[in-house]
């Protein structure tokens, strides 16, 4: 029996890996540019855009002492919303914006979707405006209206938006390595896409690039992210038969592991087809 689980659950892992395999390995779908429709005509030039970039900073402390708003006025601090036993996504938008920080939102909730996690039980979703303009009445407008597009209305409480000075923005955002521009003129920011997934405790431990998140290697971020206290056997196994790889912030096939997998099942098979044969040997009737 615990031969045919374990030949199961490889097997489980093998199709799960030929299934979305391929998506996996696709480059990261990096958005660099503008977040409104076409308007006034930029005024940044191109070295001012060099320095609008989403750097990887694996395993760095995000500073939980940082002062904000959540989305009713409160006074928060960012460590408000860790030291819970729980990973968090965590995004950088404006809530203002009308396009593509609306399509972070909206790729983090469709990927949510397909989810065995809900928000505000397994992980958290805190959302900090880069914008100092904003304020926690467009917070709350945005995370209203954002939720009921979802119908996931009761998730509220798992669901942070946050809104605070620009110094403080500065302070968090170059800790997670994401950089932007404001051009005065169009009223915008460039920036790029993206969100992350934390510790517990605040520490940087994934990246997604892009407005689109595959579930499969969300579900794996925030498994590993959680450090046990998040997922199942079956969630324990895919993080032992995929890596993480920095380079392209995906998730990949560990080849090795994948072998090593299917070595220990071989042999536990061999060795449970020799016991079952020597036990019918041993129980057949003796004949003269």
């Amino acid at each position: 029996m615990e031969a045919r689980m374990l030949a199961g659950l490889f097997a489980f892992c093998i199709l799960h890996f030929a299934s979305q395999g391929a998506a996996s390995a696709q480059t990261p779908n990096f958005f660099t540019g503008f977040s409104d429709p076409p308007g006034p005509p930029s005024t940044l030039k191109p070295e001012q855009l060099k320095e609008v970039s989403f750097r990887q900073r694996l395993d760095a402390q995000l500073p939980l002492d940082a002062a904000f708003k959540d989305e009713y006025g409160r006074p928060v601090t960012l460590g408000k919303y860790f030291n819970t036993q729980k990973p968090v996504v965590v995004a950088f938008v404006y809530y203002t914006c009308p396009m593509l920080c609306t399509q972070v939102m909206n790729g983090i909730s469709s990927s949510l979707r397909a989810l065995p996690f809900t928000a505000g039980q397994e992980f958290d979703v805190v959302l900090i405006s880069f914008d100092p303009r904003d304020n926690p009445s467009a917070a709350l407008e945005k995370k209203q209206a954002h939720l009921k597009y979802w119908k996931t209305e009761q998730t509220t409480g798992g669901w942070h938006l946050l809104t605070g000075d620009e110094a403080t923005i500065k302070r968090v955002t170059n800790a997670a390595g994401f950089t932007y521009a404001f051009d005065k003129v169009t009223g915008q920011y460039a920036h790029v896409s993206g969100i992350l997934v934390t510790t517990p405790d605040g520490r940087l431990a994934r990246y997604f690039y892009g407005i689109e998140y595959s579930p499969k290697e969300l579900r794996l971020a925030l498994v590993e992210a959680g450090q046990g206290h998040v997922g199942s056997a079956i969630d324990e196994l895919l993080l032992f038969c995929y890596h993480y790889d920095p380079e392209t912030g995906r998730y990949g096939a560990a080849v090795m592991n994948l072998v090593r997998v299917a070595g220990v099942l071989t042999v536990a098979a061999m060795a449970a087809f020799m016991i079952t044969m020597w036990r019918r040997d041993s129980q057949a009737p003796l004949t003269h």
